[in-house]
């Protein structure tokens, strides 16, 4: 639905994601991001989970913030150049646990708790990442515990047939895109954005995420601004409280 209203999405999605968004899983030193023990970590404290995919080479989704595994696996390696037996072979998060594909992170997940799907796009690989999601969410339960987001448009507008609800990623180092909200069911900007005007005038009709609150600072500046809240580094109880 284009130019969502804030009632009709709340409407439609799991109400647990107003209770905030654990970043790329509930990730600590322990526990490497985007990995199957960061999952289990916010299932277990019962918090909706946001993540990011990306196409392989051969057509799969793998789940992973960076393009480059190097970060969270210490081994350089492109997602998008390499197969998932190049990956399950070669590379280890630093937790010791496999790189996991999103079929293994759905299966896990099983609709517990809410899922925020972020749509990595390459080289414009936009229609075959949107295409291979499509896919991966066929068999899907009850559609109010996933929601897309993505800073390409074009990926959110290829997701469309399958009724999600969806944001549009905005960054202060990509304004202009901001100029397109209408064209999605709600925003999820960048907190450092939340006191521009016509930030504060949209948020009063339509739903507005942030991301990523890692400070007390940072929460106390968005505090009473946002309908929900992407985080990391602080407690899952304190972000439900704040909204």
């Amino acid at each position: 639905m284009i130019n969502m209203k804030k009632d009709e999405f709340i409407k439609r999605v799991n109400p647990l994601l107003l209770k905030g968004i654990a970043h790329r899983g509930l990730h600590n030193e322990k526990f490497t991001e985007n990995g199957l023990l960061a999952f289990k970590n916010a299932i277990d404290h019962n918090v909706a989970i946001e993540l990011d995919v990306h196409l392989t080479k051969d057509d799969r989704l793998i789940v992973c913030h960076d393009d480059d595994l190097v970060r969270t696996t210490g081994k350089e390696g492109i997602i998008e150049e390499l197969t998932v037996s190049e990956i399950k072979s070669n590379y280890k998060l630093l937790d010791g646990e496999e790189v996991p594909l999103f079929e293994e992170v759905l299966s896990l997940i099983n609709e517990k708790v809410p899922l925020v799907i972020e749509l990595k796009v390459r080289n414009a690989n936009y229609k075959a990442l949107a295409q291979r999601l499509l896919y991966e969410l066929r068999d899907i339960k009850d559609k109010r515990n996933y929601h897309l987001i993505s800073f390409d448009p074009r990926a959110l507008l290829e997701m469309k047939e399958i009724d999600i609800t969806n944001s549009l990623l905005v960054t202060t180092s990509h304004i202009w895109t901001f100029k397109l909200r209408h064209l999605f069911d709600s925003v999820d900007l960048e907190y450092k954005m939340i006191n521009m005007p016509k930030v504060r005038k949209y948020q009063k009709k339509h739903f507005v995420n942030v991301w990523t609150i890692e400070t007390l600072d940072e929460l106390n500046l968005i505090k009473g601004k946002v309908d929900t809240i992407t985080f990391q580094k602080l407690d899952p109880k304190l972000i439900s409280e704040s909204l």
